[in-house]
């Protein structure tokens, strides 16, 4: 199960907004700097309070740019839908997946080649605890 603790959005913080887009092709010439504050938990979280955070431990959705160690924002007031991401909890043990339905049967699939795709029925007692909107990668 999860261990819950609070993460309290208070004081908004806001931090510099650069409206230019950074290429990750080819460098162009910038044209110019426009800059406008943006707050980071309003752009992303819409719904605080059926929102949760939780860090990610595995690399089966490392092809869907969420790697280990990754803050997960998920919003248990969403639908979950085909292909979204998802934490499910199944089994008893908790995992994220994307959700995919194919041939009338839903099932949770890595984003990794090296993990399994698991069928979901009925007897698992698969719950999706909420969609995952957002995933934040540290890189050092």
């Amino acid at each position: 199960m999860f261990i819950i603790s609070k993460y309290k959005i208070s004081n908004s913080v806001l931090l510099p907004f650069y409206t230019n887009k950074v290429p990750a092709g080819f460098p162009s010439p910038a044209s110019d700097y426009a800059k406008e504050d943006i707050d980071l938990p309003k752009e992303l979280i819409k719904n605080p309070l059926s929102t949760f955070l939780v860090r990610v431990d595995g690399d089966s959705m490392i092809d869907a740019g969420i790697n280990s160690g990754a803050i997960l924002i998920v919003d248990r007031s969403l639908s979950a839908k085909n292909n979204s991401i998802v934490v499910a909890c199944i089994a008893g043990e908790f995992t994220v997946k994307r959700l995919i339905r194919t041939a009338g049967k839903w099932y949770l699939k890595p984003e990794n080649k090296n993990f399994p795709t698991v069928m979901i029925s009925g007897k698992d007692d698969a719950i999706i605890w909420g969609v995952v909107t957002s995933a934040v990668n540290q890189f050092i």
